[in-house]
């Protein structure tokens, strides 16, 4: 098993008005025991959002800030972080204090042994949480069950924001979602792959519409187009074949 300490993740970190949050969020991610590269998109905040991550980056806590001119939705800003991620493996973190990065290095564990290609972080299995809305647990459910249909693959959590990937393997593929259809997406890409998914147990700490939450009954509906176009129409993801896990010397970096 590779140490841990020997590889650097790479956090890609889409932000869109995130004011009452953002730093936070940073900061827990930095405060995790690993060599992160923190990747922040923001995705055209209006409300001083984007300030707050100008400071951020100046001050060294984020890596990398990229700022889209115009709000293009989660997926959009997950390509572009992807872009830039220079790091051995990545992960997508939301800014929005629902995940907690603490979790990380467990999810991180089975790819270090060699068992995983990804990873997905499941709310489902077991971990604390945030008790909420009941029909976003059966919205959640109905597209996971639809979407393991298409892919033959029995994820608990589709819809997971915590999808972490070997480098090599996402940067590979032909991802094209914008808005939330990323997790649809991301999720046949890797079945199109055959790369080899775990998933791990996380908490969850959901926040309420009155604290900021975005996805809604839309981007429900939307999703069952995304689930049918990234499984059926092409593009394809090419068949990944999975090496050693290369860690680069940084020692002299």
């Amino acid at each position: 098993m590779i140490d841990a300490t020997a590889i650097r993740l790479s956090v890609v970190m889409p932000v869109y008005n995130e004011l009452a949050t953002v730093e936070t969020a940073v900061a827990r991610v930095r405060s995790v025991p690993l060599d992160i590269e923190i990747i922040c998109v923001d995705d055209a905040s209006t409300d001083g959002t984007g300030e707050i991550l100008e400071r951020l980056h100046a001050e060294g806590a984020i890596d990398i800030l990229v700022r889209q001119e115009r709000n293009q939705g989660k997926g959009a800003a997950v390509r572009v972080g992807i872009q830039h991620a220079t790091g051995d493996v990545i992960v997508i973190q939301d800014a929005d204090l629902e995940y907690d990065p603490r979790e990380l290095p467990r999810l991180l564990e089975p790819i270090l042994d060699g068992r995983a290609d990804a990873v997905f972080g499941s709310r489902f299995l077991g971990g604390p949480q945030r008790v909420l809305y009941f029909w976003h647990r059966v919205g959640n459910g109905i597209l996971t069950l639809v979407s393991n249909m298409f892919t033959n693959i029995n994820l608990t959590d589709m819809e997971t924001c915590y999808k972490m990937v070997r480098a090599d393997l996402m940067k590979s593929l032909p991802l094209r979602s914008n808005r939330f259809g990323i997790e649809p997406e991301l999720t046949a890409r890797l079945a199109q792959a055959g790369a080899r998914i775990y998933e791990v147990p996380i908490s969850y700490s959901g926040r309420t519409y009155a604290e900021g939450k975005k996805i809604g009954w839309k981007d429900g509906i939307a999703a069952f187009w995304h689930i049918f176009r990234s499984n059926v129409l092409p593009p394809r993801a090419p068949k990944y074949r999975p090496g050693p896990l290369r860690v680069p010397d940084r020692s002299q970096v």
